[in-house]
């Protein structure tokens, strides 16, 4: 099942690592799921994307649970619930969480030893890598009220050694601060991947192909990336205009300085999929045409229109990364536009790709998704997080489109109420090696449970589950869809 943490119905305002998280594990246990996709878990910025990121290597605070926090004697009951984290529990109000969740980790924070916690320093060493400079970031970040790192000053904004000393000093107690975050979030989310792993259940985690402009690995390390000499962006990323997009998508992310990163052995993207391999057992890779070609966008432009195509890295850096990792398990998201060289790609990697149920009956789409097409080596989805639900998809498409749907499907009396398992079950039944259905295609929901709508900048990523949403009897039907078609 495709569930991401922050949907989760726990306390306080959005979905954390919290007693609701495990009783999910339970629930994929009890159904016969072996596998969790839960998207990417990293600190969200402005838009509250999990794919704009304040940092690659981190951990999001928001899901940090605070009933565990309370448990540990550094908050009580009284101190959370004092707080104002929103009114509406199947919606995340992102505004009151953010102005929240910090002041309450601060509380706890102020009642933690950790020079006497041997296991908080044992994690600061281990991870010095990124969290020196991450806790750093963050901590000038606010005090400088949330700016991003273009605007400081300039001797701190290109890194000069003695502004990053004098930072250091004036601001140790709040980069204190962020360290203990880390080490509270990492404790937390590794003591639940144990208990699903012991359940068996693996946790497929995901690695957006870019980060964010404003983030640590950016001002960290400029020489990643197609940046100026005043370390601002030559080129971004996006997706050239579609059927789906007039103007294409403006993403806005640096892009890689493939040259570098081939002189480096691929140091920092070897120690990127290390640290993932650590929090997720599957790691799904977004974007993976960007590894063939990607999208250059002039920096400044409003619209993707006037890109171009780029020869990306290819498969060398897939081969050094297999060296230096082993055999990993890499799922490769390669929707949109697929040409031949992004099929060859996928094949010298042997990684399997994603099929989406619901391109198969989209005629905007010209990839090859009917699912009698589908090899053995991928992925299928009902959706992901960019689609709508299968009701709300099914209530939106043309005349046409569902013509050819209720044809393929031969399920023009199903109501609509229950045209969700017609497509759960042709899911199942594909010869996919793994099939993943997004929770609300389970629940049966429609366009009100949709995650995310690609190119909108506001109002995604908002959607919450309800407590007991899974009731015994849709249970004992889902775990018999998993037994009947095999997937037990």
């Amino acid at each position: 099942m495709l569930l991401p943490i922050a949907s989760l119905p726990s306390e306080y305002g959005i979905g954390s690592f919290s007693k609701e998280a495990y009783a999910f594990v339970d629930m994929l246990h009890e159904t016969g799921q072996s596998l969790w996709q839960v998207l990417p878990i990293g600190p969200t910025g402005y838009g509250d994307s999990p794919y704009q990121s304040f940092s690659t290597f981190a951990g999001n605070p928001y899901f940090i649970d605070l009933e565990q926090v309370i448990r540990d004697g550094l908050l009580t009951e009284e101190e959370c619930q004092s707080f104002d984290w929103g009114s509406d529990p199947e919606i995340i109000e992102y505004d009151r969480i953010y102005a929240s969740r910090f002041q309450i980790l601060r509380k706890a924070y102020g009642r933690y030893h950790t020079k006497e916690d041997r296991e908080f320093l044992e994690f600061q060493q281990k991870n010095s890598f990124w969290l020196e400079d991450y806790a750093l970031f963050m901590a000038i970040k606010d005090s400088r009220g949330g700016q991003c790192w273009a605007q400081w000053d300039e001797d701190i904004r290109m890194r000069r050694p003695e502004a990053v000393k004098k930072y250091r000093e004036e601001l140790a107690e709040d980069i204190a601060f962020y360290m203990f975050v880390q080490y509270l979030f990492q404790k937390q989310w590794l003591a639940l991947k144990r208990y699903a792993n012991e359940r068996q259940v693996k946790i497929i985690g995901d690695i957006p192909i870019y980060v964010s402009f404003d983030s640590v690995d950016v001002w960290a390390n400029p020489e990643l990336f197609q940046l100026d000499e005043a370390h601002m962006p030559v080129a971004v990323a996006g997706c050239p205009p579609d059927a789906f997009a007039a103007d294409g998508q403006l993403w806005g992310n640096p892009l890689y300085a493939w040259d570098y990163h081939k002189k480096t052995g691929y140091r920092w993207w070897i120690d990127r999929m290390r640290a993932l391999y650590e929090l997720f057992d599957i790691v799904r890779i977004d974007h993976f045409r960007g590894f063939d070609q990607y999208y250059s966008i002039p920096y400044g432009d409003k619209t993707a229109v006037n890109g171009h195509w780029e020869q990306g890295i290819g498969a060398d850096l897939f081969k050094e990364i297999k060296k230096a990792l082993g055999d990993t398990e890499i799922i490769a998201e390669d929707l949109g536009y697929v040409t031949d060289s992004v099929r060859q790609l996928l094949r010298d990697t042997g990684y399997p790709g994603m099929k989406i149920l619901q391109f198969a009956f989209d005629s905007r789409e010209e990839g090859c998704y009917m699912p009698y097409k589908y090899p053995r080596n991928c992925v299928v989805y009902t959706g992901t997080h960019d689609n709508d639900t299968v009701r709300g998809w099914y209530q939106s498409i043309s005349e046409n489109d569902r013509a050819l749907a209720q044809l393929y499907m031969n399920n023009k009396n199903t109501p609509d109420e229950q045209i969700h398992w017609d497509y759960i079950c042709c899911a199942l039944a594909t010869v996919a090696d793994i099939c993943i259905i997004p929770v609300q295609d389970y629940l049966g929901l429609g366009s009100e449970a949709r995650i995310n709508i690609p190119s909108v900048p506001s109002g995604n990523w908002k959607w919450r589950m309800k407590k007991e949403a899974f009731t015994p009897e849709l249970k004992k039907k889902i775990r018999s869809l998993a037994e009947v078609y095999g997937r037990y």
